[in-house]
């Protein structure tokens, strides 16, 4: 188990998006962070109190955990004395990164003389299946996405959150490092060896009751040149009963493509429920999810509205507004 409470390290991350491990934990678990540790020149703030190594064990924290997500995954060479300093000072560290802290020779060292624990949450713990394809009882929802880093992870813990409060089973289903470090339990997708990754969501979406739902946690986009491949394998292993499409409307390209533009709602559906139907013939779009961070609450609202109109489809910011409308879509599935 990892300890808590943590110090969330942000290092020099390059805009707010590059910490939204960080940000997902103190929107999701405030109560596992007693602050944040910003390098000189980082450009991200999750709204934590600024604090020093020395600070934040003073006021309990016993993890430190790495709460960037760059481009690659990498453990860059300018954290390495934090991370050092951090041990020494009594700190365990977690990373979901792809570059492993159990891959450094310098950290392992530091660790075995401090007797320090290395968590690399993107370790697969299960030797995973290859998918069979059997239907499984129970029921499923996919947050799928116009492009990377639009809330696919907040709509599923928000609709999670509302259909538990309806007096619904739900299950939230994490299969990225950010929802790994908030529920504590999941599967790390992107980590999985490609043949396997279907498999992976079969087992983590197993067998339930036929009124129970698993709000399974979406990756990447089909559209992104990047990251397509998480997306397919959630929507194939995942047999979704429901699709609700993510969408972030003041993105100007596709998250670290700027020769791609963002794709529209409309062809993020059709193209899902295409492939949705693949594995479930049944398989619905119920609702659209829009983070609307960026806007004001007139043009928020005006936007959502507009969205509806033209979708005719149940239109929410989760995290802004809730998402009992998208719950409620759900219910009558």
């Amino acid at each position: 188990m990892i300890q808590t409470p943590y110090l969330l390290f942000l290092g020099d991350a390059p805009d707010q998006l590059s910490a939204k491990v960080a940000q997902g934990i103190k929107d999701w678990r405030p109560e596992n962070a007693v602050g944040q540790l910003r390098m000189e020149g980082c450009k991200a703030d999750v709204g934590l109190r600024d604090m020093t190594l020395a600070h934040a064990k003073a006021a309990g924290a016993k993890t430190l955990v790495i709460g960037v997500a760059n481009r690659g995954g990498y453990i860059s060479q300018a954290w390495k004395s934090v991370l050092i300093e951090a041990m020494g000072m009594g700190y365990d560290l977690a990373s979901g990164l792809h570059n492993l802290l159990s891959e450094e020779e310098d950290l392992v060292e530091v660790a075995a003389e401090k007797g320090r624990i290395l968590h690399d949450v993107r370790i697969p713990s299960v030797e995973y299946p290859i998918a069979s394809g059997v239907k499984r009882t129970g029921k499923r929802v996919l947050a799928v996405g116009t492009d990377c880093s639009v809330g696919k992870m907040y709509t599923a813990l928000a609709l999670d959150s509302a259909m538990r409060a309806r007096g619904m089973k739900s299950t939230f289903r994490a299969t990225g490092q950010t929802g790994i470090l908030i529920t504590g339990n999941g599967v790390p997708l992107d980590a999985v060896v490609a043949d396997f990754m279907a498999g992976s969501v079969e087992y983590l979406t197993p067998d339930n009751d036929p009124d129970h739902w698993d709000v399974i946690e979406g990756q990447g986009s089909l559209h992104h040149i990047s990251y397509s491949g998480v997306t397919l394998a959630l929507i194939h292993g995942g047999q979704p009963d429901a699709l609700i499409i993510c969408h972030e409307p003041t993105r100007k390209h596709m998250r670290g493509l700027p020769d791609y533009k963002v794709p529209t709602i409309e062809a993020i559906r059709d193209v899902s429920l295409s492939l949705a139907r693949v594995a479930n013939s049944a398989c619905e779009v119920v609702g659209i999810a829009v983070n609307t961070q960026h806007m004001s609450e007139d043009e928020a609202k005006t936007y959502l509205a507009s969205v509806e109109v033209e979708m005719g489809l149940p239109t929410v910011d989760p995290f802004r507004y809730g998402a009992e409308r998208l719950a409620e879509a759900l219910e009558k599935l």
